[in-house]
């Protein structure tokens, strides 16, 4: 069997999760990454995404982050979130109702919209609409 890794979530207001897994996979600025007992240490930002990981009971898990770094260590990884809401914790009519919004500026085109902040709601909007949806697979 397979030794596993700890996972720690954190977020600026709390911890998200803090739990053994069997893999780790993350939106690193570079692209997706994945982590095994035993991996070469490294430090990334991160991207808007889903965490996926597999507990220490084979169970796939998933967790919206917005922003911020990962560390890999050789027997945990550790995730300093922006935001971080688990798979079950995210409501899909408010995610729903934020993406609309979103997109309504975007449509507006009105001449002090921060295009950027705009796009980045939209994105966050549609990731947990997805997360919320159909969930994901580490396969």
């Amino acid at each position: 069997m397979a030794e596993n890794i700890k996972i720690e979530i954190v977020t600026p207001e709390k911890y998200v999760v803090s739990e053994s897994a069997q893999i780790v996979m993350a939106p690193g600025a570079l692209g997706e990454f994945g982590v095994l007992a035993g991996h070469t240490p490294f430090l990334t930002s991160l991207e808007t995404g889903k965490v996926r990981y597999r507990d220490a009971g084979g169970n796939e898990k998933l967790v919206f982050v917005s922003g911020g770094f990962a560390e890999a260590l050789p027997d945990r990884v550790t995730i300093l979130a922006e935001s971080a809401e688990p798979e079950e914790d995210i409501d899909y009519e408010r995610a729903k109702a934020a993406y609309d919004r979103a997109k309504k500026r975007l449509e507006e085109r009105r001449e002090n919209l921060d295009n950027a902040r705009a796009q980045a709601a939209l994105q966050r909007a549609l990731t947990r609409m997805k997360i919320a949806e159909d969930g994901g697979s580490l396969h």
